[in-house]
């Protein structure tokens, strides 16, 4: 707990104390039994009334602090002492939920602050300086020791380590680096020393953006809590003015009515008024929300995001990237007389020199070192591929125009990829099937938008429309588009905007610079933050920082458990108050079933609210 939420803890407790004092001592309307009232009354309702004054003195005179204080003053002048207590002692109650579930909240959400780097070793004038990461510049060359968080994104130059990066992605597994692999500030470094040459500055860096979007997250609110302001705005001083009328007008018109029976109904109906289990709970609500998700790597840039997402109809996402790796693979060999083995060694051979995508591909798969003595002659062929002898074996790789200018005949590959094809002293030994690999989590995340009734979900791509087909069918797909230019997934994106209902809302995911428009005019955008371009980021109004799919369907979880937990809270709110100022109105209900109806309904929409708070990572 917090040491405001002790204070307000030792003063709930000494005034509760002088309250059973007060009662166990039971000198009814006595001097000491009033002074006890008085004192407990001052303990825990001094701040409330202070409050009250001061926004008066704004212009700012009906909100719950004025209730609260016109209500127990009014209870203490028609002699009604223990519910004047006991309407602030329990409204501090509340206020002492709301502070623990805030805090709760909030502790989700600062988790993510801790990742802030306090300093910085780096190489200057061949020692090592610590400095802020503010001072620290591009192409700078800095230390991270065993322990210390990395202050900077960079590229491991020297050194291998093991890397906590929960905090940053929401993910408990640690991530192995080695030389040339990129970094992201923010991450613990576990065991090995590295060195790092900085490639962003820190403002520009994952870390500061990561704490823009969550400080700023709060500012967006959504059509929910823009409601209930109004609702309070116009409902405050109606119930006041309605509270005034049935102070004064029953004893006038109604024969023998008590001007103090009227009076303590009015007042019992000003407590019960008060609208304080919807102002709380439901921005509560959404910062829970928004608390839950980041807890698991889901940043959402404000809580009219997060509403929306509830309400997500259609799914389209880019392709690289979002739903495959978005690295080249020999995914599969087909040899013809040779082993598979062989034809990789030779293919990788023959490629030896060259810096082509598909090159660096094959002899990654390989994967062994290579003899440069063995390969005595290369020479590479426009467009078409690569010609090279390797010990002494005249060796083609290439598409099947090189293999038609050499007159190879060749078995067709009906696998969808990139086909490499391969000829050995003028025979042909078969083909290498290359392609980007589907991410294993594209397919949970399938099955998952299914569960969370996406009607429909479709892939937009740049790349061919055979390879699309085939990822297409394999993930399920409803439709994909193929060999799109940037241009035309905007068009594409506006012509599926038509098609959604009223109600229902388009989420985009996609993570390259040429997303950023379609993230942009979408009703949600959502960028795959690990690998995800900066441009992207910006233009997007959720990140998943952990680039896994599936993630998208827990935030769309996150985002209907708040929205349900909203709509119960607006529903048992009201309809307990319209029930006990009904009764309140005609003396039926008296102050403590008014207190109830204030703070008691405000305690139990606030711990309702705290159950978004328990989904877990696996959600």
């Amino acid at each position: 707990m917090t040491k405001k939420m002790n204070k307000q803890l030792i003063k709930i407790l000494i005034s509760l104390f002088l309250v059973i004092l007060s009662t166990i001592l039971k000198l009814d309307h006595s001097i000491i039994n009033n002074i006890f009232y008085i004192v407990a009354y001052i303990i825990v309702g001094y701040d409330i009334v202070i409050k009250a004054m001061k926004n008066i003195g704004r212009g700012k005179v009906f909100d719950e602090n004025f209730l609260m204080t016109i209500a127990t003053i009014g209870a203490f002048c028609i002699g009604e002492f223990p519910e004047a207590v006991a309407v602030m002692l329990f409204y501090q109650v509340g206020e002492l939920f709301q502070s623990y579930a805030v805090d709760k909240s909030r502790k989700s959400i600062s988790s993510l602050m801790d990742i802030r780097p306090d300093y910085a070793n780096v190489y200057r004038k061949e020692e090592i300086e610590r400095v802020d990461p503010d001072e620290v510049n591009i192409g700078e060359i800095i230390l991270v020791k065993p322990g210390e968080k990395i202050p900077l994104d960079g590229i491991v130059i020297e050194g291998a380590s093991m890397l906590n990066t929960q905090a940053l992605t929401g993910e408990s597994v640690p991530r192995r680096v080695r030389e040339s692999n990129e970094v992201l500030n923010g991450c613990i470094n576990n065991d090995g020393i590295l060195k790092i040459k900085v490639t962003k500055k820190f403002e520009e860096s994952t870390v500061a953006k990561i704490l823009d979007l969550v400080e700023n997250a709060s500012s967006r609110k959504s059509k929910s809590e823009n409601f209930i302001s109004k609702f309070a705005k116009y409902y405050t001083p109606i119930v006041v003015i309605i509270a005034v009328f049935l102070a004064i007008l029953p004893p006038l018109i109604i024969k023998d009515a008590s001007f103090n029976d009227w009076l303590y109904r009015a007042l019992s109906f000003l407590v019960v008024s008060c609208p304080c289990a919807l102002v709380i709970s439901i921005p509560l609500s959404f910062f829970g929300g928004i608390g839950a998700s980041s807890k698991i790597g889901i940043l959402i840039k404000g809580s009219n995001y997060l509403e929306a997402l509830a309400h997500t109809e259609l799914v389209v996402c880019d392709k690289t990237g979002t739903l495959t790796e978005g690295v080249f693979q020999v995914q599969k060999i087909e040899s013809i007389g040779y082993s598979d083995e062989e034809l990789l060694r030779y293919a990788s051979y023959a490629e030896n020199f060259s810096n082509h995508p598909i090159s660096l591909s094959i002899k990654k798969a390989y994967g062994k070192e290579i003899n440069e003595k063995l390969v005595t002659k290369t020479k590479e062929i426009s467009g078409k591929g690569i010609f090279a002898r390797v010990d002494k074996k005249e060796i083609l790789v290439g598409n099947k125009k090189l293999m038609r200018e050499y007159k190879i005949e060749v078995k067709e590959s009906k696998e969808a990829g990139t086909i490499v094809y391969v000829a050995i002293d003028n025979k042909f030994a078969g083909t290498i099937i290359i392609s980007d690999k589907i991410k294993e989590d594209s397919f949970k995340a399938m099955k998952e938008f299914r569960k969370n009734h996406v009607e429909r979900v479709i892939m937009l791509t740049g790349d061919l429309d055979d390879i699309s087909k085939n990822i297409a069918q394999k993930l399920k797909l409803d439709s994909y588009y193929a060999e799109l230019l940037p241009q035309d997934k905007v068009e594409k994106v506006e012509k599926l905007m038509n098609q959604k209902s009223d109600r229902g809302k388009l989420l985009f995911i996609g993570d390259g610079i040429n997303d950023a428009p379609v993230l942009a005019i979408a009703d949600i955008g959502v960028a795959m933050g690990g690998v995800g371009s900066d441009a992207a980021i910006e233009a997007a109004d959720v990140v998943i920082m952990t680039d896994e799919p599936s993630k998208v369907s827990s935030a769309i979880k996150i985002s209907k458990k708040t929205m349900r937990i909203v709509r119960e809270n607006i529903l048992f709110a009201i309809l307990v108050k319209v029930a006990i100022l009904i009764l309140s109105a005609f003396g039926i209900a008296s102050m403590w079933a008014a207190v109830f109806a204030d703070v008691g309904v405000s305690v139990i929409a606030i711990l309702n609210a705290l159950r978004i708070l328990r989904i877990k990572n696996n959600q």
